[in-house]
């Protein structure tokens, strides 16, 4: 069966979410919390971006909340929400895996 639509997150899209899980954000405001979060380490540029805000809409993860000329500011919504802590939830459980591994010795 194939995994379900976005499944598993990238970098960049767990990033989006954390900052939307801080509160409403238009899309500079989310780039300059990926930036300073990740002390420069991911950036986004707007095509990347963008891209990603496209598939979260999509999926219903975040919802648009003001327009203002160009700038659109968006928020997270329960599905976005949930989708953020399944996949902090995955990602601490590949962090333990490797932890584990670590302890066992061998290559």
């Amino acid at each position: 069966m194939p995994p379900k639509a976005l499944e598993n997150l990238t970098e960049s899209m767990f990033y989006v979410l954390m900052a939307f899980s801080k509160g409403p954000k238009c899309g500079i405001e989310i780039s300059d919390y990926v930036q300073k979060r990740t002390t420069g380490r991911v950036r986004l540029g707007p095509a990347t971006l963008y891209t990603i805000l496209g598939k979260f809409e999509k999926e219903n993860y975040i919802e648009e909340i003001e327009t203002s000329g160009r700038k659109r500011t968006y928020r997270l919504t329960q599905a976005g929400f949930m989708a953020y802590h399944a996949e902090l939830g995955r990602l601490r459980r590949c962090v333990l895996d490797a932890e584990a591994a670590e302890t066992e010795g061998g290559c």
